[in-house]
């Protein structure tokens, strides 16, 4: 495990007595934030890529093809 020191501001300071205001400790609502913007860049990054294939003609194309070819499996 490693440390990480930085330099905070005031906007910082608002921000870590608003999180740690219910007892939650400076350490832990750091990495509750690093955690979650990591989460919510990881989401970004699927919805681009789902968005990308949900705009190539070609992918949808070959998701309807599919779609019906599983279709005819169906065994009602």
């Amino acid at each position: 495990m490693g440390t990480l020191t930085i330099r905070t501001d005031a906007d910082v300071e608002r921000a870590l007595e608003s999180l740690t205001s219910e007892g939650q400790s400076r350490s832990e609502a750091v990495r509750n934030a690093i955690l979650e913007t990591e989460r919510a860049h990881r989401r970004a990054r699927l919805r681009a890529a789902a968005e990308s294939l949900h705009n190539d003609p070609e992918d949808v194309a070959a998701s309807r093809e599919l779609t019906a070819e599983m279709d005819s499996f169906r065994a009602w």
